[in-house]
């Protein structure tokens, strides 16, 4: 079934419980509201049985036929997109078969001690089995410090995918909205190229999100897309004070709504930390997009790395 921050916060996984019971011991439901809750939905990223169980949950038919597996990888070339940003492209290590997937969807890195610590991938399928991931680096997290100053070209990684249901939507003519904050603009690269490739004639909009300009690793890329595309329009948003010529100042999902108030006729993809999903969710649909039309990744931080954040960070407020 459909997950994506595995922390009962995004609802990407939400089910309508038919029948039985379940319970929450690690994390209460944040994504669901009470008339939710009062209709039955669950969170199954959360929520344990308590006894047999019958849902109603969505499914995704393009992906559902593709098997998960894990696969060792080789770190082919490394390089600084941005401060705190860094690209990897990954190859399968001699004998291993490339990995089976669709633009937009994710892999687990499999860490040593048995966690995992999901990635984005940053460029659609490959002959050649090539991953381009963009790893932002997190203070406190042990695995993106080791990627930022010890990972190697040539070293291996063991990963597992493809996971996600975030994925080119090709059965519709509606205009198509994508919405990016930081280093989310990875699976919607992915997509926008995959459309792009296609030749598909369908407007396309693309907003990307970040604290300042220099947070927007690959512009040149997506203006390349606008400026070759006579479909495609891209809109850089900053939050932080430095707003230069060319750029919108404020939230993301506040230049969305501003170009598109009514959003009935449009589907939309956004990809990014929770807080931006959770005020584009419940925004978009304010906004009269019907929730099936709502395609979206969110990723938390791991809940040991938020613990460190958190014990290591005086006056930690948030993301």
């Amino acid at each position: 079934m459909p997950y994506s921050c595995r922390a009962g916060v995004c609802g990407s996984c939400k089910a309508i419980m038919l029948e039985g019971s379940c319970e929450y011991p690690s994390n209460p439901p944040l994504a669901l509201s009470a008339g939710e809750l009062a209709q039955h939905a669950i969170l199954p990223c959360q929520a344990v049985a308590t006894s047999d169980m019958l849902l109603r949950a969505r499914e995704v038919t393009s992906v559902e036929d593709i098997a998960r597996r894990q696969l060792s990888v080789m770190v082919v070339e490394k390089w600084t997109l941005a401060s705190g940003v860094i690209g990897l492209r990954l190859v399968p290590a001699p004998g291993e078969r490339r990995l089976l997937r669709l633009p937009g969807q994710y892999l687990d890195v499999v860490l040593d001690d048995g966690q995992h610590r999901p990635f984005s991938i940053a460029n659609g399928p490959q002959d050649d089995g090539m991953i381009e991931l963009h790893v932002r680096h997190v203070n406190g997290g042990e695995f993106t410090s080791w990627v930022d100053g010890k990972l190697q070209v040539g070293d291996r990684l063991r990963i597992e995918g493809p996971l996600g249901t975030f994925v080119p939507r090709e059965d519709s003519e509606r205009p198509m909205i994508f919405m990016a904050g930081g280093t989310g603009f990875a699976p919607v690269k992915a997509i926008v190229e995959h459309f792009i490739g296609l030749g598909s004639r369908r407007p396309i909009d693309v907003y990307w999100g970040a604290r300042s300009a220099a947070d927007l690793y690959l512009r040149p890329l997506a203006e390349r897309w606008a400026a070759s595309t006579q479909n495609v329009r891209f809109h850089a948003v900053i939050s932080g004070a430095d707003v230069a010529a060319g750029e919108r100042p404020g939230l993301v999902h506040e230049a969305v709504l501003a170009d598109h108030p009514d959003l009935s006729g449009h589907d939309l993809y956004m990809s990014g930390p929770p807080p931006m999903i959770d005020a584009g969710h419940r925004l978009f649909m304010e906004a009269g997009l019907p929730e099936e039309r709502l395609y979206y990744d969110s990723f938390d931080y791991a809940p040991e790395v938020l613990a460190r954040i958190i014990t290591g960070r005086a006056g930690f407020t948030g993301f």
